[in-house]
């Protein structure tokens, strides 16, 4: 990706990630009943906190330090919450469907911008999932709950991976930047939205029961 279109579209993918991820954030903070800084700063932390890990990993001006504008985004979505969260009838539902929503776009992001610097096929696997990961890791660490990422066997980081990998293989396949970053959306939302709705999970590792008489471990 070269030129302006490069630059539009970097652009419209993070703001995009951005949005979603600090309504997610806002609605964790309306769950653990902070007040409206409490919502602000969660919302900011879910929103920036995957881009600024994949921008410093890649030695690059952090995007919300270049475009601060990016910080408004996340504390207006988070104002929006803190005087809406009571309408939803399932805040936790609707966080759910956000993340998910917010996963098939940063995912694209961490992708892009991998390409957009050079990087080989390992470097844009791993900066699409920090990209969308480590926001909600965050998120969801600093208020105390199970982190979605680590839920058991739920499809999560598999999404991620699997979209990511689908933007390269397009790549490899001749397909334009733009229709492998489709194509990585559309991996990533499916897998999730199967897990969510269809109940999709990977196996777990279960530990088998302890033979009568054999040590302890």
């Amino acid at each position: 990706m070269t030129g302006l279109y490069a630059f539009t579209l970097l652009d419209l993918l993070d703001y995009a990630s951005v949005l979603v991820f600090a309504l997610t954030g806002a609605l964790a903070a309306s769950r653990s009943q902070l007040d409206i800084v409490g919502f602000i700063f969660i919302a900011s932390l879910t929103a920036v906190g995957g881009g600024t890990l994949r921008d410093a990993i890649l030695n690059r001006e952090v995007f919300w330090v270049a475009d601060p504008v990016v910080l408004a985004v996340a504390t207006a979505a988070a104002i929006i919450v803190f005087f809406t969260a009571h309408l939803l009838e399932s805040r936790y539902r609707a966080l759910l469907w956000f993340d998910a929503f917010a996963l098939a776009v940063a995912v694209p992001a961490g992708v892009a911008v991998a390409l957009a610097e050079g990087q080989g096929w390992p470097i844009v696997l791993v900066m699409g999932i920090i990209t969308g990961c480590m926001g909600g890791l965050l998120r969801d660490v600093v208020c105390n709950e199970v982190p979605l990422v680590l839920k058991q066997g739920e499809l999560y980081v598999t999404c991620a991976f699997a979209g990511a990998l689908g933007a390269v293989a397009a790549g490899l396949a001749g397909l334009s930047t733009g229709a492998a970053l489709l194509v990585c959306a559309g991996i990533v939302f499916t897998l999730r939205a199967g897990s969510l709705l269809l109940g999709w999970r990977l196996p777990v590792y279960r530990s088998q029961p302890p033979r009568p008489g054999a040590p302890k471990r």
